[in-house]
């Protein structure tokens, strides 16, 4: 599923190809991915300008001239592409949006979905979100306060988007690991140094992984180079089996919270 770094690269990149420009028209290949009737729909987005691309947490917002939102999730198996119907993947497509030659289309939103709101609607659809890691205003100081008389597995709390917005199974275990930390470590139990460890690896890892284009490997558009770089840098995420960067041990995979999680035994405590 994108996280944060994936969906900060689509935000980056989208801003580049398709800010200040017009949607032509539009196509509804799945009515279920999206929330209002189609032809509602269509009649609302056509002929309207992306003024920007935000991202929060783990949607994208895509702010219109009309004053619409668009909301996108693309929760598990979700992704998109941008470019001439000839370039496009062989993929059923749920939602197409026309941007003259080019279109922007939108695969695998079988749980994900693009929604449209008005610009209070959205805010209210966002707002139980927690703070953005990649802020300004997340300071060490704030995260020890975010983190005062809390509960819970380091895993568990990490991905709960409700505390920390963005992360979710792969940059849980990437931070953990960074941190030295066990992911199934109750968060009551870490000392001042591990607060601040774990604090220092949400950025550094976050930040890695957003300048390597996140992990998810399915390209933009054709020719985009940046999508997918922070796959082969990942040092625990899907590599069971495999040995410990650190100290060689064989990373290990388990369960935590119905989620799949990768750790190494001996340098993580």
């Amino acid at each position: 599923m994108p996280e944060l770094p994936e969906m900060e690269t689509y935000k980056t990149l989208l801003n580049q190809k398709i800010a200040g420009q017009v949607i032509l028209d539009a196509e509804i290949g799945r009515i279920k991915s999206i929330n209002i009737a189609p032809g509602d729909f269509i009649s609302k987005v056509k002929c309207q300008t992306v003024i920007k691309v935000e991202r929060r947490a783990k949607y994208l917002v895509f702010i219109l001239s009309n004053g619409c939102i668009l909301v996108l999730h693309l929760m598990l198996g979700g992704w998109m592409f941008f470019g001439k119907e000839e370039d496009r993947p062989k993929r059923t497509v749920q939602i197409t949006l026309n941007f003259g030659a080019n279109n922007l289309y939108f695969f695998g939103l079988r749980l994900g979905y693009l929604h449209l709101f008005d610009k209070e609607t959205a805010a209210a659809e966002l707002s139980d979100l927690g703070p953005e890691p990649l802020t300004p205003q997340f300071t060490l100081e704030f995260f020890i306060e975010l983190l005062q008389n809390k509960r819970g597995r380091i895993k568990t709390k990490l991905i709960d988007q409700h505390f920390l917005s963005g992360i979710g199974n792969c940059y849980s275990d990437e931070i953990c690991f960074q941190a030295k930390l066990l992911p199934m470590r109750d968060i009551s139990s870490l000392s001042p140094a591990e607060r601040t460890a774990l604090y220092e690896a949400i950025s550094l890892v976050l930040r890695e992984a957003v300048r390597f284009g996140g992990y998810m490997e399915n390209p933009l558009y054709a020719g985009d180079e940046l999508t997918g770089g922070y796959d082969e840098k990942c040092k625990v995420y899907d590599r069971e089996g495999e040995p410990c960067v650190r100290c060689g041990t064989s990373i290990r995979k388990e369960m935590i919270s119905s989620r799949k999680t990768f750790y190494c035994t001996h340098c993580q405590i």
